[in-house]
């Protein structure tokens, strides 16, 4: 129950990762051609284009995790026996998902202290740039500790390649 969960909440993340990227390619092309095309711009252009590539990089974080799709090097790793693989790679996990974890936290406190400023352009709080990293941060911290449970996907070794 909780794998189809935890698929259905990447599933959402992926199509608002998508609606990020549209979005932020509409905003930042009708920006450029209003700015040089007509010298005109809109005041919020910058803000909002900011804001959702902020959210499709920090949302777009986890589900990498989950397909083993992050660069790493492997020089050393790859000569080692399986089994010292699999436990180097579930100690990894388990590093990283306590970083994430601390990311997140912290990612709470700094919102919680920015949360009554306003951005200039639009009604929204500068809190707004956090909340995809706490939210990125936690996804990850629950893939990086499914892998530590129940090990590298099978598939880690031929993602990168």
């Amino acid at each position: 129950m909780f794998k189809s969960m935890l698929d259905g909440f990447d599933r959402l993340v992926c199509w608002t990762i998508m609606l990020a990227m549209a979005l932020m390619v509409a905003v930042v092309s009708a920006q450029v051609l209003l700015r040089y095309g007509f010298n005109s711009s809109f005041d919020w252009a910058d803000d909002v284009g900011r804001l959702l590539f902020v959210a499709s990089v920090f949302l777009a974080i986890p589900i990498g995790v989950k397909h083993s799709a992050h660069i790493s090097i492997e020089l050393l790793v790859a000569r080692l026996p399986a089994s010292v693989r699999g436990g180097l790679a579930r100690l990894v996990a388990l590093l990283s998902a306590a970083m994430m974890a601390l990311i997140c936290w912290y990612g709470v406190r700094v919102a919680a202290e920015q949360w009554t400023e306003m951005l200039p352009t639009v009604e929204l709080t500068v809190a707004s740039f956090l909340i995809p990293v706490i939210v990125g941060a936690a996804h990850s911290a629950i893939h990086l500790a499914r892998i530590v449970v129940a090990g590298p996907p099978a598939s880690a070794g031929l993602a990168a390649e």
